[in-house]
Order: C-alpha cells, then sequence, then structure tokens
C-alpha cells in the first residue's frame, strides 16, 4: 500500500465510503426515545470538509454528491437540495486546499467555517423560498456551531488514525508518478 498511491488513494476512498456509512449508521441509531432540544454536530459534513482541504484526491466530487444525496434520502431532508450545497462548499475548499497548504489550522478552520455558514445559510433561503418545511433556525445554528467545534477533532482523528495529512509539494502524483 505504501508504494503504489494508486493503491491507496482507492483504499482511502473506501475507507471515506465506510466511514460515512458507519457515521449516517450511529445517526440513525434510536438512542433516546424523547426528541432533542439540541443539534449534535454533522460528522459526515467535518469529515468530508477535513479530507477534502487535507487530501483532495481520497475523496472525488461524486463520491461526495452520492454520499450526501444519500444521507439526505436516510434522514428525509428535501432530496438533492444539501448534496448540491454541500457539493457546491466542498469544491470551493478544494480549489483553496493548495492556498491553504501553506497556512495555519486556524486559516484552515476559518475558511471551512465560512464556507459552512454559506452553506448553512443557502440551505435556508432556498427552503424558504420554495416553501419547503426547514428545520428552526436556531437548532440550524446550533448544529453549524457543534459541527465547527467538532471539526478539529475529526481533523486529529483523521490525522493520527488513518494518516490523512496536508499534501506537500514533494508527494508523489498519483497520476503520473513523480514529485
Amino acid at each position: 500500500m505504501g508504494d503504489n498511491p494508486q493503491s491507496r488513494q482507492w483504499v482511502m476512498r473506501f475507507v471515506y465510503l465506510v466511514l460515512c456509512a458507519l457515521l449516517a449508521f450511529l445517526s440513525l441509531l434510536p438512542l433516546q426515545t424523547a426528541p432533542s432540544t439540541w443539534a449534535g454536530p454533522d460528522l459526515i459534513l467535518a469529515l468530508t470538509c477535513a479530507w477534502v482541504v487535507r487530501r483532495p484526491d481520497f475523496v472525488p466530487a461524486t463520491m461526495i454528491a452520492l454520499v450526501f444525496l444519500l444521507t439526505g434520502l436516510m434522514f428525509q431532508m428535501p432530496p438533492g437540495l444539501w448534496a448540491a450545497l454541500v457539493l457546491i462548499g466542498t469544491e470551493t475548499l478544494r480549489a483553496r486546499a493548495p492556498a491553504l497548504r501553506d497556512l495555519t489550522f486556524a486559516a484552515e478552520w476559518v475558511t471551512v467555517a465560512v464556507t459552512l455558514a454559506g452553506m448553512t445559510l443557502a440551505n435556508q433561503v432556498f427552503l424558504g423560498v420554495l416553501l419547503v418545511d426547514r428545520p428552526p433556525l436556531g437548532l440550524s445554528v446550533m448544529q453549524l456551531f457543534m459541527t465547527l467545534a467538532a471539526y478539529p477533532l475529526v481533523v486529529i482523528a483523521s490525522q493520527i488514525l488513518m494518516g490523512v495529512r496536508k499534501q506537500t509539494p514533494g508527494d508523489v502524483d498519483a497520476l503520473v508518478g513523480h514529485r
């Protein structure tokens, strides 16, 4: 696995899909019977943003769209809207990933925070314009802050457990095989 970057890329794509499936499964488990008064973090979104910023080649756009379309259907959200917003947001982060490579973690976190805030606001606006039942603004903002609070933990876990680090200019190119 260490000799061939192409095989590592496919292994990490599979790991991403397994982690997203596991997180979706855990989110659907009925751990309490009373409705919750607070919104927990969207760990799938935090994981996706962390991997897109750190290793964009591990998470292609079609995989992101598929994961969020399926989780949107499982969580009974309007189909496609959140998946499209996440795809736009992650592609924005992917375009900024080379510039974020040389910056500190705080700059990365602020960039992700602004992107997630824009996605949350756009979701609320689109749902309001289309007259679709939407979650209360307070719960959406709470989920945004919880996701942003969980982001550093997701980055640390990704880096320590799975070796997802920022690309360096000396990394081997997976497609061409040179530096």
